[in-house]
């Protein structure tokens, strides 16, 4: 639990309303995981990832928890991948991760897509532009929704992410963080917008863009689709220099980028975009008979070993049951054994396409597979 309030923000919506928290048997205080990258941090750490080459590159699919109300593209349990390099400050770094995630969502199809793009400073430069941006909000507390209020006495830069609409009214006209930078953080933003420039990204600087986590520092960026009515990010990142000295190492900058798996498949279905299938089995083994069993058990493992995908009927499936299952697997190729198979070290090759068969010696079907 420590882990995700240190590292997310004690006053993050994540850390106050969204974490499943309880105590283990051992009076232990724990926490589903929330978030991706705090658990990446911690696991560079302990596993003296700063030893090696600089920098790291990590990615994980892993389960996220949210208590949150359940809603199209917004789950209380989610599937998100992410994409992690630590070890390096180079804007250059921030324009490959952007640009991973720009290419992985043109990979899949997606059409009219918008990165966003902002810089919120450092911990040099941050704290002025808190001031101003909380004397701003201040002569606007009548006119603020409740959890703004309340977010305006920890943390005025969330006030800028709020949803709802008088608070985005107030939010279009707020202080900008881009222009209270220092000129380190200057510098790193206008290189982060040539390097995407020469990369052809599209982008736009968006001065209400800041994250839901409080880790972040200086670039952030989001991914999202234009279209009306869709979910409002695909997916998104930016920079956590101080993260890993935050969780007990040397300091140590890093970015990272993370979309949510269930809503980038609501995405593809609302423009129509084909899911991707899944691809199909190279191999499927039947057999009729308890010595063609073992030789099929046998086989399936050897052909494996060669890197030849396999499938095979396990149970006491008829002949028919076990090449219908192939056929919905979608499999190229079905071998079927026999007793006869058995006796004479041969197989029965079926393409499954063509439903023509042949029979082979055993030792003669890997090089046919290839």
């Amino acid at each position: 639990t420590r882990l995700f309030s240190r590292s997310v923000g004690e006053g993050t919506d994540i850390v106050e309303k969204q974490m499943y928290t309880f105590e283990d048997r051992g009076g232990n205080k724990v926490t589903l995981r929330p978030e991706g990258t705090a658990p990446v941090c911690r696991a560079y750490l302990e596993h003296g990832l700063h030893n090696l080459p600089q920098p790291v590159k990590l990615y994980y699919i892993a389960s996220i928890f949210r208590y949150e109300r359940p809603q199209a593209g917004r789950y209380r349990q989610h599937y998100q991948f992410g994409y992690e390099a630590i070890g390096d400050d180079d804007p250059a770094l921030d324009a490959e991760v952007i640009d991973m995630a720009w290419q992985f969502f043109q990979s899949l199809n997606l059409r009219h897509l918008s990165l966003q793009l902002n810089s919120i400073g450092c911990k040099k430069c941050r704290p002025g532009y808190l001031a101003i941006l909380n004397d701003y909000y201040a002569s606007h507390t009548h006119d603020l929704c409740s959890n703004c209020k309340t977010r305006l006495k920890r943390n005025p830069l969330r006030l800028l992410d709020c949803k709802k609409p008088q608070c985005q009214q107030i939010a279009n006209p707020a202080p900008r963080s881009i222009d209270f930078l220092c000129p380190e953080c200057e510098e790193h933003f206008n290189r982060v917008k040539r390097y995407l420039g020469l990369l052809d990204l599209p982008f736009t600087v968006n001065h209400r863009l800041v994250r839901g986590l409080d880790y972040y520092t200086r670039t952030v960026f989001e991914i999202q689709p234009e279209a009306e009515g869709a979910q409002t990010t695909l997916g998104g990142g930016g920079r956590y220099d101080d993260l890993i000295e935050e969780l007990g190492g040397k300091p140590t900058p890093a970015i990272g980028f993370a979309a949510g798996i269930e809503r980038i498949i609501l995405n593809l279905k609302k423009q129509n975009v084909p899911i991707p299938a899944l691809p199909r089995p190279q191999v499927s083994i039947a057999y009729v008979g308890d010595e063609a069993r073992d030789k099929a058990i046998k086989l399936a493992a050897t052909l494996r070993k060669n890197g030849i995908g396999v499938i095979e009927a396990i149970g006491s499936k008829s002949l028919r049951a076990q090449l219908r299952q192939a056929n919905t697997l979608g499999a190229h190729y079905t071998v079927i054994i026999g007793d006869q198979e058995v006796k004479t070290g041969t197989v029965i090759l079926r393409d499954m396409t063509t439903a023509q068969q042949k029979t082979i010696p055993t030792n003669q079907l890997q090089g046919l597979l290839r």
